[in-house]
């Protein structure tokens, strides 16, 4: 009897499967298989297929919300490096990029016809093996349009979720294991080695001996000296004192009155300073000249911790070390850098692009003075700017509804296609005029979090009655043609990478895990290698790779279905 209505109440409210599906997935995504994580997306994907078996249908509309709010919040968060992060390696990157990206299409596309799948079937085999979901809802879009029967459309975009699906895991698991496990092998390489000989040449020497180590290891310290009269810290600009370290006399007590020092200070006997920087510095060189007191007003000094969006064209490209000779980088500590949401190693040699996130320390004085030049405070806010969300998907999805004819065949961008150009001019813009389109990290990671799981939740429901029969007939081809598909086009990016394109090996799996836009990857070969150094190649391949392949999904329609 409960069982009954349970089912006929889902039937009535299908959003009410949909929530029942993300909360599955939600909770066994983090449970590891083999040592390694579902997934929340592979798990939500697998939930709405055992719910849907009871036969619900979720009306359309639901579905391309929640997709096109992906695309827009992909778009956005990538926008600023695909459009602004030119290195002085960005250009050898986009080339490598699309070669790789030509393979990620060709490979699938291939095995498809040799296996003899529909253009549903194809379309799941790429999505799935190239572990890039966002190119389903592009696909579909196509699919809608084409000169197919109802009945062929319907088989097709039944037979997506099981391709996807079945592909997905390897796509994921195997990704990682090719990048992080078997490619330093084809190319006769140590990870390991060759990310800590790389992290030397930036920079990464004795802690404490480089002026441009903007460190991220130590936390750094406010302490109060006497300056007597035979310490050797006189008569000088206080910016010649401690010459190759980075710390700075911040404040200092003269004839009773509490004075903000700059570079040109010139301390005299009797004056008691206050001077910040790394703790094991302070003690080694501060401390074996002159004494340290105690004086509770001079040390009571406000201090910030903030988040910096980087927007600077004159300093973009800029390492850590031409940074620090800056005079707004006096008495500021970098405590982390973010890129393309990943974390990148603090190294002399660290260039910093537009689109960064820096998090610096330091006083108030010296943090605003960095803000000036370097962008814009990205200070916690709850407040998501609507009207600029809306507009960039509107617009996005009015461009992209254009359309062209190719041999009989629409062909445009579709509506999803359009909203992620949009996020990607919208998030690009947002880096040049900060005053509008604010969306916080965490409004961004609801959007894009739950606009792909919803969409994936949806689909996963609507294919769910056929899925075990297509499951029980194909599902070993298709795993195996999936193997094929993700295993080829990263073998063959790893020896165009190095004998190629010649990338360091500390960067190029890196690169090759920003291609494929898989983190999991990228996470595996920081680990296998005990270093962030992979992560420096990652930002604009992830950034390339993100956009192409969601846009491919159009092409694979359309090239099976010129094929068929």
């Amino acid at each position: 009897m409960i069982w009954h209505w349970f089912v006929a109440t889902l039937r009535a409210d299908p959003e009410l499967a949909v929530f029942l599906s993300l909360a599955i997935g939600f909770t066994l995504g983090p449970r590891k298989i083999a040592g390694f994580p579902l997934g929340n997306v592979t798990a939500t994907l697998l939930a709405a297929l055992a719910v849907g078996q009871l036969g619900i249908e979720v009306p359309g509309p639901i579905k391309s919300t929640f997709f096109l709010l992906f695309l827009f919040a992909v778009g956005y968060g990538v926008g600023p490096q695909f459009f602004g992060g030119l290195g002085r390696d960005g250009p050898r990157q986009i080339a490598f990029s699309l070669v790789v990206l030509s393979l990620c299409l060709l490979a699938p596309y291939l095995c498809a016809r040799l296996a003899g799948m529909d253009v549903g079937g194809a379309v799941g085999l790429y999505a799935g093996s190239q572990t890039i979901l966002a190119s389903i809802g592009v696909a579909t879009d196509e699919l809608r349009r084409s000169h197919l029967s109802p009945e062929q459309l319907k088989a097709s975009l039944d037979s997506i979720p099981l391709g996807f699906a079945v592909t997905y895991i390897y796509g994921t698991i195997g990704s990682a294991f090719l990048l992080a496990q078997i490619g330093p092998k084809l190319i006769g390489v140590d990870l390991g080695s060759a990310c800590a000989e790389y992290e030397r040449r930036l920079g990464g020497g004795v802690p404490g001996e480089d002026p441009g180590r903007l460190s991220a290891y130590r936390r750094f310290e406010l302490r109060a000296y006497r300056i007597d009269g035979g310490c050797g810290l006189t008569g000088r600009p206080v910016r010649e004192l401690f010459p190759g370290f980075r710390i700075f006399v911040e404040r200092v007590r003269r004839g009773g009155r509490i004075l903000d020092a700059d570079a040109d200070t010139r301390l005299e006997p009797g004056d008691i300073v206050s001077i910040s920087g790394p703790r094991a510095i302070l003690v080694e060189q501060v401390e074996g000249s002159v004494p340290e007191v105690e004086d509770a007003e001079l040390l009571d000094m406000p201090v910030e911790v903030l988040d910096v969006f980087v927007r600077s064209r004159e300093h973009s490209g800029d390492t850590l070390r031409e940074l620090s000779e800056e005079s707004f980088a006096r008495g500021i500590y970098i405590r982390r850098i973010l890129r393309s949401q990943v974390e990148i190693p603090i190294l002399p040699e660290t260039q910093i692009l537009r689109g960064d996130i820096l998090r610096i320390a330091g006083s108030t004085r010296h943090v605003e003075a960095a803000i000036a030049v370097l962008g814009h405070a990205d200070r916690p806010v709850e407040e998501t700017d609507l009207a600029f969300v809306g507009l960039g998907v509107a617009l996005g999805g009015l461009v992209g509804a254009l359309s062209l004819g190719w041999h009989g065949i629409p062909i445009s961008l579709s509506i999803f296609g359009g909203a992620l150009l949009a996020g990607l001019l919208f998030g690009y813009l947002r880096t040049v005029h900060p005053t509008f389109g604010n969306i916080p990290g965490p409004a961004l990671w609801l959007m894009n979090t739950l606009g792909l799981n919803v969409f994936v939740a949806i689909v996963g429901l609507s294919a769910g009655p056929g899925f075990l029969v297509g499951l029980r007939e194909n599902g070993l081809p298709i795993f195996l043609w999936g193997i094929v598909a993700t295993s080829v086009p990263l073998v063959a990016a790893v020896y165009i990478g190095h004998f190629v394109f010649r990338f360091h090996p500390a960067l190029l799996f890196g690169i090759c895990a920003g291609v494929r836009t898989t983190t999991a990857a990228l996470g595996m070969i920081q680990e296998t290698a005990k270093s962030k150094v992979p992560a420096l190649g990652y930002g604009m391949p992830y950034a390339v790779g993100n956009t192409v392949l969601t846009i491919f999904g159009t092409v694979i329609v359309l090239l099976m279905l010129r094929a068929g």
